[in-house]
């Protein structure tokens, strides 16, 4: 019959890592118990919900969008719920999703700021 070990958790207070007991080894699982929350990642800001942020900030933007086909540009809000025609020549620069409008291949866009 196979004995088989059960990982048991436990924090060490001396190195701040959470430490992990397999048997009679054990690993040094590099996980911080302290977050800083006063200077957060830029990547783990981008994650937070709106509301949560350190400093609130939306996630929609207006953005300009090139035409692939006669290169006119045209305003478009990052978030549109309806479908985005070209002035010129009708084409279709974006399609409503439940979040973000979709560009259209081809499309270019800028962001505005």
């Amino acid at each position: 019959m196979k004995s088989v070990w059960q990982p048991v958790c436990c924090f060490s207070s001396e190195i701040k890592h959470r430490v992990v007991y397999v048997g009679e080894k054990h690993l040094l699982v590099k996980m911080p118990l302290a977050k800083d929350l006063l200077n957060p990642t830029l990547d783990f800001e981008r994650r937070q919900h709106k509301k949560k942020r350190l400093v609130q900030s939306p996630n929609s933007y207006f953005m300009d969008v090139k035409c692939p086909g006669c290169y006119k540009i045209t305003t478009v809000f990052s978030h549109a719920q309806t479908v985005v025609l070209c002035v010129g020549c009708s084409t279709v620069l974006c399609q409503p999703t439940g979040g973000k409008a979709r560009l259209t291949e081809g499309c270019s866009f800028r962001r505005k700021h």
